[in-house]
């Protein structure tokens, strides 16, 4: 099935898979999805499984979040649950909150996008990237009240959809959602599986295909452009020729999705467990140069160089880390991201600035500053890339008992994780990163023998003044963490004074 979806007359019926003739069961169903199911249903409403969770069964995955969707209205579905709130004020959504577990209820919607203007909620679905909006009004909202006006449904200047709050039904919500795979519906009152668009041919081809002229809504939503990506990597779904097509000469309507939601969707593309490939199908699809341009820049012109070996690992780490279940973060996703920038900048500053920690993070700031020109990066993400990379020199030259007092830094336990990484790759020394790792794992008393046994300096007059330059280094190392600490915005880069003092460490970057 190739049909141009948007020939398809909206309100059509839709192709209705009797149990027998598909794999959608119960038992790959959270309970908790199951108990708003069902008391929906008992209630007298329709109640469908929507989305990503049930193209994840279908396929044989273990969906981590299950969306609802039903012709109840939000105040209704409050009125049936006593642990639901409501969010959103243009399109409200019913959060049915077990514990942790989120089950998002939403009212059929009756046009054809989710709102791309607003910054998704953290408690957003994760794989199908409708998140719901956040309570506050929008510009929109009060010019629209001040002038009398209900603006249902509005388009910018290019085609890209502001705002679209009309309920619908389940004929008229299919069109609100992007992908074929992403539209199929499982009622819960007979346990069939409704599709409209032709959406379980595509998962049994492996198929990606936009629901309606992939043009316009590319137009109404740029972030669609990300999301096939995020699918033809996650998924490993070819993208249909007509969805490929536009996304060249569209892409750079992305620059103008607000910074914060690109935050998100770089989250959703990285930090899911296919960071690898995504980087690579963002590279081949020209959109990585719009959403890190600098980064772009900077593998282009290193092909297949020691940093774009150390990204492509940095995100393999992270896929595994995923894959079983242990936690990952921002911080050390930006570290690996901005490594080329980064060192691009330390290299554009004096080469007797190169190994100064200052330089470092000067050079951290210079590149968080413009990449958050295109993805907000928040503070707490950018203070700890900045206090990743001061400590790289620190763990390079450990000294003495100073060592032991890294054990307990905050960030210790991730640049211990960027310095393995580029000892792997010859970036920096390899047997100081075994040390580390052995230190880690030796009990107290083996720790002080392992500090005893580092290696001093020879000769009382040379040991003197090379221990008072360390010592130097040392305190402007502290002067430099504790200024990252306090700063109160991240770009504000604060070089440790006075750099006429020798420097004995070294941060080793590509050279």
């Amino acid at each position: 099935m190739n049909q141009n979806l948007s020939a398809i007359t909206i309100g059509a019926a839709p192709r209705i898979i009797a149990r027998a003739d598909h794999n959608v069961s119960r038992s790959n169903i959270s309970g908790n999805a199951l108990r708003v199911l069902y008391r929906l249903k008992e209630a007298g409403f329709q109640a469908f499984l929507v989305g990503g969770c049930v193209r994840d069964v279908m396929l044989g995955r273990h969906p981590k979040d299950f969306d609802v969707a039903t012709n109840a209205l939000p105040d209704e579905v409050r009125a049936l649950f006593r642990n639901c709130r409501l969010v959103g004020r243009r399109f409200r959504l019913a959060h049915v909150v077990y514990g942790r577990d989120v089950i998002e209820v939403a009212t059929f919607r009756a046009a054809s996008a989710p709102l791309p203007s607003e910054e998704p909620l953290p408690q957003a679905d994760p794989e199908e990237g409708e998140a719901p909006e956040l309570d506050e009004e929008s510009e929109l909202d009060d010019e629209a009240e001040l002038n009398g006006i209900d603006h249902e449904r509005v388009l910018d200047t290019h085609g890209r959809l502001l705002r679209d709050n009309v309920y619908g039904s389940i004929e008229e919500d299919v069109w609100r959602r992007d992908f074929t795979v992403n539209a199929l519906y499982y009622n819960i009152a007979d346990f069939t599986l409704w599709d409209y668009v032709g959406g379980t041919e595509d998962i049994s081809a492996h198929r990606l295909r936009l629901i309606g002229d992939p043009e316009t809504r590319y137009r109404e939503d740029p972030v669609r452009m990300l999301r096939a990506a995020r699918f033809e990597a996650k998924l490993g779904f070819a993208l249909d020729s007509s969805t490929a097509a536009p996304i060249g000469p569209l892409r750079t309507l992305l620059a103008g999705v607000p910074a914060a939601r690109l935050f998100d969707e770089t989250m959703k593309l990285f930090l899911t467990g296919h960071g690898e490939r995504s980087l690579q199908v963002l590279r081949e699809r020209q959109l990585l140069e719009v959403l890190f341009p600098a980064v772009e820049r900077y593998l282009a012109a290193h092909p297949d160089g020691l940093i774009e070996r150390l990204l492509r690992q940095g995100l393999r780490n992270t896929d595994e880390r995923v894959a079983a279940d242990r936690p990952v973060t921002p911080t050390f996703l930006f570290a690996l991201l901005l490594y080329g920038p980064i060192a691009q900048a330390i290299e554009s500053l004096p080469p007797q600035r190169w190994h100064e920690i200052g330089a470092i993070v000067e050079a951290c700031d210079r590149a968080l500053r413009a990449a958050s020109t295109r993805v907000t990066i928040p503070r707490r993400v950018a203070l700890g890339v900045r206090e990743m990379y001061a400590l790289q020199p620190r763990l390079e030259q450990p000294r003495g008992k100073r060592a032991l007092r890294l054990l307990e830094q905050p960030r210790f336990r991730s640049a211990f994780d960027l310095l393995d990484l580029r000892a792997r790759l010859g970036l920096a020394p390899a047997e100081i990163a075994s040390w580390w790792a052995r230190l880690q794992e030796a009990a107290p008393a083996a720790r002080l023998t392992m500090i005893d046994s580092l290696a001093k300096p020879r000769g009382s007059a040379p040991a003197a003044a090379a221990a008072a330059a360390v010592e130097r280094d040392a305190r402007a190392l502290d002067a430099a963490e504790s200024q990252t600490l306090s700063d109160a915005q991240p770009t504000d880069a604060a070089a440790p004074g006075g750099h006429r003092r020798r420097r004995r460490r070294r941060f080793r970057g590509p050279v």
